[in-house]
């Protein structure tokens, strides 16, 4: 096989036990990397209905066939394990270095089992695997964790994927980080290693990733390396401005949700964009592993130094998500998130949830203690205290490391938060983009954008403008499709960003020119499909109820927008389910069937 080395390490840290397996070219072709392969061996090996945060549960780092390679964005990896948030399927998806550091050991995925009984980190160095003890690192955040694992094996070039303090705690959404502001991070899944007490994963690898026709992949990866170089966004926009370029664009569309969800435009967008924080603190990019966009920012405070970040979401979830318009303190909450490991989009989100009830007097200032800072919106000084409580677990921050929904299920009020299936959702009203609502609604890890990204058509116009406010067959059709192309971009080991140049038929012909394969644009997004159905099909077996959790928040589907653009709109959810149901080829109530799981060959999972 070319692009795969056809290896995967498994390892038991409850007997300490480390085995090397193989697959196919048969297997490849089924599910093709990153998502497929995890989700393959969720479904195969493991009782979906584990306590995420118990030994019994697996989480699986694995990359796709383009990882390693030059393809454009080909440096990612995913994290695979049932979420400790939402008690569904986690994949949680990073760039930068170490998915293809990975690769270049040698090995497709690693499969990790069990529990450790004291902290540990795991050593590969090529076929060299250890698994070595982690006591002297526990409780120190990424970068020292980075930096002293630098020392320890005394070489500057290892990539590791690590947890915080944050993970170590299990903190319900913790994250993965790698090369200190990377982050693999929605669902929890920093608090599955932390309950693993699996502190890192090291990684060094001396490898070449083998493709097909070396001169032939060469000029396809050129051609669509000059296709996203010469698109406005992806050579324009999210290298000049950052993610971020999109406050001002989403904003002034009337999507940029503020002070949780009750008004759909922000007054002080401007001052938090990726305009402004170009102009006051950016100091250079950082692009990822092969990548040609470089939307990374190093940035400069003058009260801590330099830094990484923050992303579009990020900026919103700690802004205008809880009314604050401060973007030094954004930046430094940033990045004490990454420092500790939190998912910032659930991060905000329930703080956002905290304000809310503290607004409307349900959570009491007693409730607090009398040191902390009130929840008032805008206060940006909650921010910087309830991190390190949250992360810690200390005082009220453990009850806000249980995530938003459980916190707002605490105090009796669940309509106050705005998630799906228990998780947070991001930076996008969908009352004004209702495909992307569809897509909130139905997508398989809860409150996520990243897997069907339906502002592309509805707002940005990729690959062709639609009407956001359209609910017909076309739109449903247009999630679905998403939905299934996300899962394949996923898999292959690519950036979601490279739809803002590329579609269908590019992935294709990167993949075939890789892989010495003849698979056509359809037999790709079939396994995009096979991957999506298989993550629904865990879900159902995890008892998720298709009827009551493909919904949104109460104030999406009820409460019209109050200002902006969308001003009086909904999101009819109502009318478009059904037909997402049908067209899926599900059940009307939103299962799977057993036509379809045939069609898919997924019948003996």
């Amino acid at each position: 096989m070319f692009a795969y080395w056809g290896k995967i390490l498994r390892v038991n840290l409850t007997n300490g036990t480390i085995k090397e397996e193989h697959f196919d070219e048969e297997f490849a072709k089924k599910w093709l990397g990153t998502r497929g392969f995890g989700i393959y061996y969720l479904l195969k090996e493991m009782d979906a209905t584990v306590d995420p945060l118990s030994p019994e549960n697996k989480i699986i780092y694995a990359t796709g066939p383009l990882t390693g390679t030059t393809a454009p964005t080909g440096g990612r990896y995913m994290v695979i394990t049932k979420s400790p948030l939402t008690g569904y399927i986690a994949m949680a998806n990073s760039g930068g270095f170490f998915g293809a550091e990975l690769k270049f050991a040698g090995w497709d995925a690693i499969i990790v089992e069990g529990a450790s009984d004291h902290p540990v980190y795991l050593y590969i160095n090529d076929e060299s695997v250890e698994i070595r003890d982690a006591s002297h690192l526990w409780g120190k955040t990424s970068s020292e964790t980075e930096e002293a694992l630098k020392e320890e094996i005394g070489d500057k070039r290892i990539r590791a994927a690590l947890i915080g303090p944050a993970g170590e705690n299990l903190v319900r959404f913790s994250a993965v980080m790698n090369d200190e502001h990377r982050a693999a991070a929605r669902g929890g899944v920093g608090a599955v290693m932390g309950s693993k007490k699996l502190k890192a994963i090291v990684v060094r690898g001396h490898k070449r990733v083998e493709v097909a026709d070396r001169a032939k992949f060469t000029s396809v990866v050129k051609e669509k390396t000059d296709k996203l170089r010469n698109d406005p966004t992806a050579g324009g926009g999210l290298p000049k401005y950052g993610t971020a370029v999109l406050v001002n664009i989403i904003n002034q569309n009337g999507l940029y949700p503020t002070r949780n969800f009750q008004y759909s435009q922000f007054e002080y967008a401007e001052e938090q964009s990726g305009e402004a924080m170009a102009a006051k603190y950016l100091i250079r990019n950082k692009p990822c592993y092969a990548c040609p966009i470089g939307c990374g920012r190093v940035n400069k405070l003058p009260t801590l130094g330099i830094t990484e970040g923050p992303e579009y979401e990020s900026i919103w979830a700690l802004g205008a998500h809880n009314g604050i318009n401060d973007l030094a303190s954004i930046i430094h909450a940033n990045h004490m998130a990454d420092e500790y490991g939190l998912d910032t989009i659930s991060l905000g989100g329930t703080l956002a949830t905290a304000m809310e009830l503290y607004e409307k007097g349900i959570l009491k200032q007693e409730d607090l203690g009398e040191e902390a800072p009130p929840f008032r919106w805008g206060n940006s000084e909650v921010l910087h205290y309830y991190i390190e409580k949250i992360a810690k677990r200390e005082g009220f921050g453990d009850k806000l490391a249980e995530g938003g929904y459980r916190l707002a299920e605490m105090y009796g009020h669940t309509e106050y938060f705005m998630g799906v299936k228990k998780q947070e959702l991001p930076a996008y009203d969908p009352r004004g983009a209702e495909g992307h609502g569809l897509g909130y609604a139905t997508n398989n890890r809860g409150g996520c954008h990243i897997k069907q990204y339906m502002i592309s058509p509805e707002i940005l116009g990729y690959p062709y403008k639609m009407d956001p406010h359209d609910i017909g067959d076309e739109k449903v059709k247009m999630v679905i499709l998403f939905q299934d192309l996300t899962a394949l971009i996923d898999a292959a080991g690519l950036c979601v960003f490279t739809t803002f140049g590329l579609g269908a038929d590019d992935y294709r012909d990167l993949l075939n020119a890789a892989l010495g394969w003849d698979l056509s644009t359809e037999e790709y997004l079939k396994i995009g499909e096979r991957i999506w159905n298989a993550e629904r099909l865990f879900n159902l077996r995890a008892g998720l109820d298709p009827l009551k959790e493909d919904t949104l928040p109460k104030r999406l589907l009820e409460e019209p927008v109050r200002n902006g653009p969308n001003k009086g709109h909904v999101v009819r959810l109502h009318l478009m389910l059904p037909k997402y149901y049908k067209f899926r080829g599900w059940t009307e109530d939103g299962k799977i069937t057993e036509e379809k799981m045939k069609e898919l060959g997924i019948e003996e999972l």
